[in-house]
């Protein structure tokens, strides 16, 4: 049996087909796997409360801020994301402390047996280790965020206080769908049969599709955009939120970490989301709401959403990946001041690159880069099509290599921006 962690996750890692690595392949689309697993476990998905987030963009920052906000109200709250930047044990955290090493060694030697037998995903046994550490550890609530999809994702074994979905984008459409309707569909498929579901953005494409779903299980549901909306201003480079229900301010001034101004929309369907639970009887006072928004990347330690890594130049990098993503990044960048605007940029394979490509700013200097997982496109086949839609660069493959040689040309008031992918994002060693 396996006695070191590291020895722990190389089994993981090897044995197990990792959607990170291979794509999908490593999805299996269905519940069995995680029902079998949680069934040996004594089903500890059942032992906990939870709160269940869903979406195409906006779910990990939803589920942080959420998250700090119920620790800031004093409950023991349980986060799950994905996937990892830096290490594995980032996906499972109590009160933004990770999950031990030696959790992971010791889960892993009890089921594995169940592994072999079972040959489930990677993503199936992290979900199955998560929802055994928590009703172990007997957290008040767990915040768990959807891997991908929503009907047939792992994490749909839970019966949550609350269900929360995010925007609908364009991602992952051959396994969603090839519609915003049928990738709203498979989201959906999170609202259970009598569990209050909000949706943070009422979009008119797939408004219906939540609709119906929530009729059909009897669900409570609100468009938090028809009733919450932020409001922002930017002084020296400084964003600040204004918050209101309908005309009524609930916050004013208030500084998040998280700067980016796509926070807006996740804004509404957080505080939406805590009204909900507050209606349910769960203590969260306006201060702590407050203190929880405000003190989110120290309480769970997120990372990559518009992370300002240093200042002369502005150096930043996003997680953003796919055609929504971008182009609220590609917003941000608009509002900052800088001379000239550097991107070290990489994607993984099977993503929308040419509509993606299309977006990105031509008097921008590139270094094109790719993650070290089999998943990434090739920077020089990155820089071939980028060609295509007259944007300049060079071909630097490691990504801090590539970052070395954008700080070599810019000069202190010049920006440089990070991303195309979380798995380039995960590489950069300042972070």
């Amino acid at each position: 049996m396996f006695q070191t962690y590291e020895a722990t996750l190389d089994f993981l890692y090897e044995n197990l087909p990792m959607f990170q690595r291979v794509g999908a392949s490593a999805i299996k689309p269905d519940l069995t796997n995680t029902l079998v697993l949680c069934e040996r476990l004594g089903n500890p998905q059942h032992k906990f409360k939870s709160i269940h987030v869903g979406g195409t963009n906006g779910k990990g920052s939803s589920s942080h801020m959420l998250a700090s906000i119920l620790q800031s109200a004093g409950y023991r709250t349980g986060l799950y994301t994905s996937p990892h930047l830096k290490s594995f044990t980032e996906r499972i955290k109590i009160d933004g402390k990770e999950v031990s090493k030696d959790f992971v060694i010791s889960f892993v030697n009890k089921i594995y047996g169940t592994i072999q037998t079972l040959k489930p995903s990677f993503f199936e046994i992290t979900v199955a280790m998560t929802f055994d550490h928590f009703a172990s550890e007997e957290v008040d609530i767990a915040v768990v965020e959807v891997g991908l999809g929503g009907r047939l994702d792992s994490t749909n074994v839970i019966t949550p206080e609350l269900s929360l979905i995010t925007n609908i984008g364009w991602d992952h459409m051959d396994l969603l769908g090839d519609s915003l309707e049928k990738i709203a569909a498979e989201k959906a498929g999170i609202i259970k049969p009598g569990v209050p579901v909000v949706i943070s953005e009422r979009q008119t494409e797939v408004e219906e599709i939540f609709q119906a779903k929530a009729k059909a299980m009897n669900a409570p549901l609100s468009f938090a955009s028809d009733s919450f909306h932020a409001s922002l201003k930017s002084e020296n480079g400084i964003v600040s939120f204004d918050i209101f229900e309908r005309d009524n301010p609930l916050f004013e001034k208030l500084t998040l970490p998280l700067q980016a101004t796509y926070q807006t929309k996740n804004i509404a369907g957080i505080v939406n989301a805590v009204e909900i639970l507050r209606s349910r009887g769960w203590k969260i006072s306006k201060e702590q709401m407050r203190s929880g928004l405000q003190d989110v990347i120290s309480q769970t330690g997120l990372k990559g959403r518009w992370q300002i890594l240093d200042r002369k130049p502005l150096l930043v990098c996003d997680t953003g990946h796919n055609l929504d993503g971008m182009k609220e990044v590609l917003r941000q960048i608009s509002i900052q001041s800088f001379e000239k605007l550097f991107f070290v940029f990489g994607m993984v394979k099977g993503k929308d690159i040419s509509s993606i490509l299309e977006l990105l700013p031509k008097n921008a200097f590139y270094f094109f880069c790719e993650a070290k997982i089999p998943r990434a496109m090739s920077a020089l086949s990155l820089s071939q099509q980028a060609l295509n839609y007259d944007l300049a660069g060079d071909v630097v493959p490691d990504v801090n290599d590539a970052i070395r040689e954008a700080r070599k040309r810019a000069n202190i008031n010049d920006m440089i921006f990070i991303g195309g992918s979380t798995y380039v994002v995960a590489e950069i060693d300042s972070l």
